[in-house]
């Protein structure tokens, strides 16, 4: 019960600082093995078990490995470590991928089996709205309803034009911290355009988009190039924001964002997992 308790309490303070990570379970096993059903551990994204036990070394780093890559890609993972002679009487061997379940090799003296379900748990994605425009209000409401962390940047005369938001920035002072992971939409649509884009471009993040025209976003890059914003930097603004799906209505160019956020962010994850199962 001691164990559970502290599992507990772990994974409410990590799910609050917003930390990605993920849970082990054992759900089963067979023969002589160091873990036994219901065993628990909390797999941080660098790999270290924060809390928990799910065995000694002849499955951990399977398990890990598989752990890692639920992280990278959000999707949970079922493990199933057994002895060579097993894995040879079902035809696959260590690595292999059947059905759902990934195939491990248990080396230890025991031969025993342990069937172990990793389950990811993610922070919200954030979406970070520069702008009170007709846009950017439709935006805030259809990604909180999309499962995304929505932060609104406007002056506090402006901030009454969003019904919800889980946070709120009088103005456009972006925290370098707070941004690297989200995804930055500037959709003042004449209203301080050029200081919302350089704040938007100031700070580190995974997607940042302009709603404006080309020519309305290189006239504006321009100056802020002529200012000192770096031209890296400068070249990953996307502009016009969204996917190209003709969009006209406020509403359906959030859509049109929203789905492109949402393609970035997929395919981050898919390079991501890529990456976890490459290097491990």
């Amino acid at each position: 019960m001691g164990q559970k308790a502290d599992i507990h309490e772990q994974v409410a303070e990590l799910k609050n600082a917003g930390e990605a990570f993920a849970i082990a379970t054992v759900v089963r096993t067979v023969a002589a093995t160091a873990a036994k059903a219901g065993a628990k551990a909390i797999i941080r994204a660098d790999g270290t078990i924060m809390e928990g036990w799910i065995g000694g070394g002849c499955a951990r780093g399977a398990v890990l490995k598989a752990a890692r890559e639920s992280m990278a890609d959000g999707v949970p993972r079922f493990v199933s470590v057994q002895p060579e002679d097993m894995l040879a009487e079902l035809g696959v061997s260590p690595g292999t991928e059947k059905e759902g379940v990934r195939f491990a090799r248990n080396m230890c003296p025991s031969k025993g089996t342990m069937d172990v379900f990793i389950e990811p748990v993610l922070p919200s994605p954030g979406i970070i709205i520069l702008g009170a425009s007709p846009v950017a209000v439709a935006l805030a409401e259809i990604a909180l309803r999309f499962g995304y962390h929505v932060t609104v940047c406007a002056p506090g005369d402006d901030q009454g034009a969003f019904a919800a938001a889980d946070a709120r920035i009088d103005g456009f002072m972006l925290e370098t911290a707070e941004t690297a992971d989200k995804y930055i939409v500037v959709s003042t649509q004449g209203r301080g355009d050029e200081a919302a884009l350089s704040a938007a471009l100031s700070v580190p993040s995974a997607h940042v988009s302009f709603v404006g025209s080309r020519a309305k976003a290189a006239a504006l890059s321009a100056k802020l190039r002529d200012k000192g914003v770096d031209a890296d930097r400068l070249a990953t603004l996307k502009a016009p924001a969204g996917l190209d799906i003709g969009a006209i209505t406020p509403d359906e160019i959030a859509l049109s964002i929203l789905a492109e956020i949402t393609q970035v962010r997929r395919r981050r994850q898919r390079d991501a997992a890529e990456r976890a199962g490459e290097g491990r």
